[in-house]
């Protein structure tokens, strides 16, 4: 028998991680990519999946039924206050943020991001906040850029960023945007992420982290949101009409409100151009009304100090003003 000075201490090697933390986005275009991805990922895979399809509050939230039918890991709905468990698929429900938060699983009924609950970027930066660089963050099809800012949060944690190829997605808007905006690893057509996925979580070269990262409070009073972004910008939320500061997030920007709401620069112009669509079709109606109005006062003999008797050539300007603003309206709406 080997004597062991007493001078030498004996250690435990130390625990050693894979990328066990899998985080997916999709929007459209992702009922038909989601289950595909999750089908090719092996049984007993050492990871945790997570995944955020955008929907509709009313949504029925049939996903887990759809994935289920071609998975080799049980899936199912997350539930609030659950314990993470490896070899599961967790999916978003409708109208709830897919929030992780140490080992359990937060269903959050927070502020909206990007217009959605439940949002990417929400999924994505809690993830890297609690795991760091054991996550994976996987942004498939979808339109606009919900998932950039939650990307980049992965990059910065030290976590791996996996893009679906643009020219391999349905609706390219999400990926070509992550592509632009964070350092994406890898950048490959569905049918090569799920390998790629199971070749991360089986290797393990990621040491135990030292502790998590500070999770920053989303609602913050406007006094700490100006002394840590300055003052605030001109615009409007158009959840809660407070307003907005502008935060910078990698190399693209974002827009928070001092509640939460949060917004990236594409989503946040996409509401601007619905806005002003709205109010120039109010406005177009508005011109048809009084045309109507003076026509029906015209009929009536109705004499009035304002218009006096020119009924039918003042209604008339009118329409032809309406007539303009459709006219403006078809051509924004080719922009």
């Amino acid at each position: 028998m080997t004597n062991i000075p007493s001078s030498v201490s004996l250690r435990r090697a130390p625990r050693l991680f894979g990328h066990d933390i899998v985080v997916i986005g999709a929007s459209v275009g992702g009922v038909e990519a989601i289950p595909r991805l999750i089908s090719s990922l092996s049984a007993g895979l050492p990871a945790s999946i997570f995944v955020v399809l955008h929907s509709g509050p009313q949504g029925h939230g049939i996903l887990p039924e759809i994935i289920r039918k071609n998975s080799a890991l049980p899936v199912r709905h997350a539930t609030d206050g659950e314990k993470i468990l490896q070899g599961r698929v967790y999916v978003s429900k409708p109208d709830y943020h897919l929030m992780l938060d140490g080992a359990r699983i937060r269903m959050v009924r927070g502020p909206k991001e990007n217009f959605q609950r439940p949002a990417i970027d929400a999924l994505f930066r809690t993830a890297a906040e609690c795991y760091g660089p054991r996550v994976v963050g996987v942004v498939l099809t979808g339109n606009l850029d919900d998932g950039t800012a939650g990307l980049y949060a992965v990059k910065k944690l030290g976590g791996i960023a996996i893009v679906q190829d643009p020219k391999d997605a349905l609706a390219p808007a999400m990926p070509r945007s992550a592509l632009r905006n964070v350092k994406v690893d890898h950048c490959l057509p569905l049918a090569l992420i799920g390998p790629l996925l199971v070749r991360l979580a089986m290797t393990r070269d990621i040491p135990r982290g030292k502790k998590r990262a500070v999770a920053k409070k989303r609602f913050m009073i406007p006094k700490d949101m100006e002394k840590e972004f300055g003052l605030p910008t001109s615009f409007v939320c158009p959840e809660c009409n407070g307003p907005l500061w502008e935060t910078k997030p990698g190399r693209s920007l974002q827009f928070r409100c001092h509640e939460g709401h949060a917004y990236s620069p594409d989503s946040l112009l996409a509401d601007h151009k619905e806005g002003l669509e709205r109010a120039l079709w109010s406005t177009a109606r508005m011109f048809d009304e009084r045309a109507n109005l003076l026509r029906r006062l015209g009929e009536r003999k109705y004499h009035s100090q304002t218009v006096g008797k020119n009924w039918g050539t003042r209604a008339k300007e009118l329409e032809q003003q309406s007539e303009l603003i459709r006219k403006l309206i078809k051509t924004y709406q080719r922009d």
